[in-house]
């Protein structure tokens, strides 16, 4: 066998083990992928750190959350479980944290192959000069990275990445598990059209945009005779704001919130859903677009999603709205919950673009800077 691939992420999500599964079972024991969890707990969200019996999961920081842990003794955790799993090739995520920089330049002065992983946009905020040059600094230790969209892409070369050394297709999930654990058919099967919801699935902070959605939502109600019901699944500081929001429009009656759900439910709530709505400020990609749809869902996205860079054709298999449109936003909730026959040909476009985000489309990039990140290793040993 030959030498293993090292993944590094802050907490295994979903999301990551699909990842590294897919992967492990691409090398079918070719390859050995080792997941390194710096914390058992997110920082930021509170969904179930998680394992697979196809990839070794090794977490340094057991019960607690990585912003509860000092420094030195990350570094020094991370290091030593990177040095002991005896690999060549390392992907990182998290390159702006210090100690992630200081591994990975350890890494790099010893001749290994690291890789950042990241999907950031140049549009994501208004960016400051002295600020993007420290950011290249913080990139100099990396021999390539795995980015998501065209918009990252371009990023992540601007950082000073080599332009034949990045890949695309970093934000993907597994469709076959989305769709198992929905326990219904994909759109525009399943669920009839008539029994459908709208729904929204992020965290309730400001960049996420949620007060414009509602307001949208809000003015969508006055339009039509029987509005669908929206189911917002997330938790945030804005929840009382937002809440109260609703109440003042009038629509909180019709409004479910289900606080933050484990990825199970999230996908039996899309099972059941006419639409996903994402009309983030700021929006480093989305994932929720491709969970939306692997269920046959049309999405409503915001130009600054980096979902929509691939995933995303407005007429197609969604539409797309400045986020600050709720006009725009609400025009597409009536168009789309009224007419039955769009609603289908968006749906089965949803289905079709989905493979666009599926994991193996991770795999296929992965796959390829390892091969040379492998080659480029063996001609610089001769």
């Amino acid at each position: 066998m030959t030498s293993p691939i090292v993944f590094v992420w802050e907490n295994f999500g979903p999301t990551h083990a699909d990842r590294c599964e897919a992967l492990a079972l691409h090398y079918q024991g070719r390859r050995e992928i080792i997941g390194i969890e710096l914390a058992s707990k997110s920082a930021t969200y509170a969904w179930n750190s998680e394992s697979r019996e196809s990839f070794q999961k090794i977490t340094l920081f057991q019960g607690t959350r990585i912003t509860d842990v000092s420094l030195l003794y990350r570094t020094l955790a991370t290091l030593r479980a990177c040095l002991s799993s005896r690999a060549k090739v390392f992907f990182f995520c998290q390159y702006q944290h210090p100690a992630t920089f200081f591994v990975a330049t350890i890494l790099r002065m010893l001749r290994k192959r690291v890789i950042v992983m990241n999907d950031s946009k140049f549009d994501d905020y208004e960016r400051v000069l002295w600020r993007e040059l420290a950011k290249r600094l913080m990139y100099l230790p990396y021999w390539g990275g795995l980015a998501a969209g065209r918009r990252s892409i371009d990023y992540m070369r601007f950082m000073g990445v080599p332009p034949d050394r990045i890949a695309g297709n970093y934000d993907s999930v597994s469709i076959a598990r989305i769709r198992q654990l929905a326990g219904v058919e994909p759109a525009p099967t399943g669920v009839p059209f008539a029994d459908r919801h709208l729904t929204i699935v992020a965290r309730l902070a400001s960049k996420k945009n949620i007060a414009m959605a509602i307001d949208a939502y809000s003015l969508y109600c006055r339009q039509v005779e029987s509005p669908r019901p929206l189911h917002i699944c997330g938790s945030g500081p804005l929840e009382p704001e937002l809440r109260e929001r609703a109440r003042l429009a009038g629509i909180e009656s019709l409004v479910t919130w289900h606080g933050f759900v484990q990825i199970d439910a999230v996908s039996q709530i899309l099972g059941h859903s006419l639409a996903l709505l994402l009309p983030s400020i700021e929006e480093q990609f989305g994932l929720c677009v491709v969970e939306a749809l692997a269920m046959g869902l049309p999405v409503i996205v915001s130009d600054q999603c980096g979902a929509r860079d691939h995933l995303v054709r407005s007429g197609v298999n969604g539409f797309v709205v400045e986020p600050d449109n709720p006009r725009g936003l609400a025009f597409f909730l009536n168009l789309i919950g009224e007419d039955e026959k769009l609603w289908r040909f968006m749906s089965a476009n949803a289905l079709e673009y989905a493979k666009y985000g599926d994991v193996s489309r991770f795999v296929e990039s992965a796959t390829k800077l390892i091969g040379r990140a492998t080659e480029s290793q063996r001609v610089s040993s001769r």
